[in-house]
């Protein structure tokens, strides 16, 4: 090489093409000859540091074996002209797939001088730990019909390796890979189908493999790929005869080779054996036909009611061949028992424990698996009873399908194995434990069992009214949740009750009990019931109780205002004394004025009956009249003040007033009593009118 042809090359910063890849495109600096002289007479004279100066930078790990000045020329060839690359010299691999077109290198575009191409992906002198391939996309992302061979059917799912290996390079390619690892490289490779897959047909058939099979299924082979037509033969493919492989008639002969000719096939029994061994001496196609051997004339003739098991529901719809295994008909069946048949137990054993042994039959027919006829009286008799509402929930609602993984002993011992806890936790702690049915019966949840006595040995014994207090009336809610609380941190009257007195008897409840603390409304009520006012003396005060004014209700005497139903705004103090004030005069003005006193015939014991004596009056009532009840003879009525009383004075005295003029003489009625000397009625005669 003349010296005037020596170039210098000055490798810019490493920089990236679009597609992310690292460019280090060298620039020729042209010099005059005599400067090139110099600079070589001086390269050959400096030391290797001085060396290292004039190179661009440090090879790659993969070129170290280039490193020294004198080797420059081993991957550049020096111009004046277009710099140019000795790549291909060695990669030998590549320079082939090149030159056949063939593989991902011979997509790149390759304008330009030789080997320029190269270094617009792959740089050097950038040291050695510097990557000078890199790998973008990853393998899974890649591309592979850029390669030249197209990736589908069942090739789709092949990783790279199955095919990239040492096994699959033939000798030839070998010789172009002698410096590479044959089992992480992707050079060698031939499209040819048999690169990877034994052939099956040894070369008979020639090498395109695609003239009969696909990347989708193997098996399924192109009818006809040669002109070959199996109906100009002595026997016609017809029915399922056309889906089988050739091979599977064609085998091997004593030659190792498929056997085209000379084969048996007048005879069923020439590739088949008799399923039925012998049982049926008529011909195959008596009752099959090449079409599909299940469905045989057979089974519309044979009529299996006469055997010692008739075919009812589905059993009608299963094939011959299901049961009689192998065609076999001679063979005995067991079918006492569905399991006999039906195997493995979908259900798992979880049966097995019953009383019948877990017998498919006690729960499904053969008219379907499903639905099932395991009614409510059959759960009735296992470990959980359903009562209402869990009669009314769905099997499915607790044995949750999942086909032969279906759960039917399933937890139940808490309520909580089902149900979530609608407490959040209240009694989880002793002595409930969650333990639902301490409180909670089967037949609504809603509905408590938890007693009175349960209650009295609560931090808050029910006594009096309160054990007839609702449990959602103290137990309820507060505003915002919808969590009922059932532990209350204060336990007073007024943690659920007001004052309904608004202070009146403030003094009273200021009042200290036997405990110490303050009476409050216990002053004068009970829990026994509110209108107990057993603690109450009425008889001290201004109008003490006597008589039926006992048992009056509060309200009667002390009068709500403005029409009011409630005792919020009574002033108790204030109430009426007189018993006008609170009592009508019944019988207007006959026993004197307005206000007069009542006690002169009544009493507060009792209103009827009457104090009055009648002896004091014009009209004694000894003799017939003392048991006459006095509506007998006051009947009359007359209005006073526009309402009707009863009329007592003035009143008539005469017998034909109430007995009318049909009496019988006195003297026929009487007789002299002697002990008394006086005379009686005797006659009832005298009182039937």
């Amino acid at each position: 090489m003349a010296i005037r042809d020596f170039v210098i090359y000055k490798h810019a910063c490493p920089t990236q093409d679009p597609l992310g890849r690292n460019r280090f495109p060298c620039e020729p600096i042209a010099t005059s000859s005599l400067i090139w002289v110099l600079v070589f007479v001086f390269a050959l004279l400096c030391s290797a540091t001085t060396q290292g100066q004039i190179s661009p930078g440090p090879l790659a790990r993969a070129h170290q074996s280039l490193n020294g000045s004198a080797n420059c020329i081993k991957c550049h060839e020096f111009s004046t002209r277009s710099p140019t690359f000795r790549c291909l010299e060695c990669h030998k691999e590549i320079a082939t797939e090149l030159e056949r077109n063939r593989g991902l290198h011979a997509t790149y575009p390759r304008e330009g001088p030789r080997g320029a191409a190269c270094v617009k992906c792959h740089s050097d002198h950038n040291g050695e730990s510097f990557q000078m391939v890199r790998w973008d996309p990853t393998p899974k992302g890649f591309d592979h019909s850029k390669t030249g061979y197209v990736l589908d059917g069942k090739h789709i799912g092949v990783s790279c390796r199955s095919c990239h290996t040492a096994q699959h390079i033939s000798p030839a390619e070998r010789g172009l890979l002698a410096n590479k690892d044959l089992n992480h490289t992707w050079f060698g490779l031939s499209p040819s189908c048999i690169t990877c897959h034994k052939d099956k047909h040894q070369g008979r058939l020639g090498p395109n493999c695609t003239q009969c099979h696909s990347t989708v299924d193997w098996k399924a082979a192109k009818i006809d790929t040669q002109g070959f037509d199996h109906s100009k033969t002595r026997y016609l493919l017809t029915g399922a005869h056309k889906e089988v492989a050739c091979q599977k008639c064609h085998t091997a002969g004593s030659d190792g080779k498929p056997r085209y000719a000379g084969m048996p096939f007048s005879s069923c029994s020439d590739c088949h054996a008799d399923p039925h061994k012998g049982e049926f001496k008529q011909a195959c196609s008596s009752c099959h036909n090449t079409g599909t051997w299940k469905k045989s004339t057979f089974t519309s003739t044979f009529d299996h009611s006469k055997t010692h098991y008739p075919l009812l529901g589905k059993h009608l719809e299963v094939g011959c061949l299901v049961c009689h295994k192998g065609g076999d008909f001679k063979a005995a069946i067991p079918h006492d028992r569905c399991a006999d048949c039906h195997k493995p137990d979908p259900h798992g054993g979880q049966f097995l424990k019953r009383a019948d042994g877990g017998r498919c039959e006690s729960c499904h027919t053969v008219s379907g698996w499903k639905p099932s006829n395991y009614s409510a009286a059959d759960h009735a008799k296992t470990g959980f009873p359903l009562v209402t509402p869990h009669t009314k929930v769905k099997c499915a609602d607790c044995h949750l399908p999942a086909g032969k993984e279906t759960i039917y002993k399933i937890k139940f011992a808490l309520c909580v194995d089902c149900h979530k806890d609608e407490h959040q936790g209240q009694f989880a702690g002793d002595p409930w434990r969650n333990r639902c049915e301490q409180c909670h019966a089967g037949v609504s949840f809603k509905t408590s069992n938890y007693t009175l006595a349960k209650h009295q040995k609560s931090s808050f014994p029910l006594t009096g009214g309160h054990q007839a207090v609702a449990c959602i009336d103290c137990h309820k809610a507060p505003t915002g949740s919808k969590l009922a609380v059932y532990h209350f941190s204060q336990l007073s009257c007024t943690s659920c009750h007001e004052d309904i007195h608004h202070g009146q008897f403030a003094e009273r409840m200021a009042g200290k009990g036997v405990s110490g603390k303050p009476l409050g409304c216990e002053a004068c009520h009970s829990t026994k019931e509110w209108k107990d006012l057993s603690k109450f003396d009425h008889e001290k005060t201004e109008f003490p109780l006597i008589g039926s004014h006992r048992a009056v209700a509060c309200g009667d005497c002390h009068k709500p205002p403005n029409m009011e139903l409630t005792l919020l705004h009574v002033q108790f103090k204030s109430a009426p004394k007189a018993c006008s004030e609170c009592h009508e005069n019944p019988h207007g003005d006959q026993f004197g004025p307005k206000g007069s006193d009542c006690a002169a015939c009544h009493n507060s014991n009792k209103w009827r009956p009457s104090l009055f004596d009648h002896e004091k009056t014009a009209f004694s009532l000894k003799g017939g009249h003392q048991n006459v009840a006095c509506s007998a003879c006051h009947t009359l009525k007359k209005p006073v003040e526009g309402k009707d009383v009863l009329l007592y004075k003035p009143c008539p005295t005469a017998c034909e007033a109430c007995h009318g003029t049909n009496v019988p003489k006195a003297t026929a009625g009487y007789k002299l009593d002697s002990r008394k000397d006086e005379r009686i009625f005797i006659k009832l005669a005298l009182f039937t009118k």
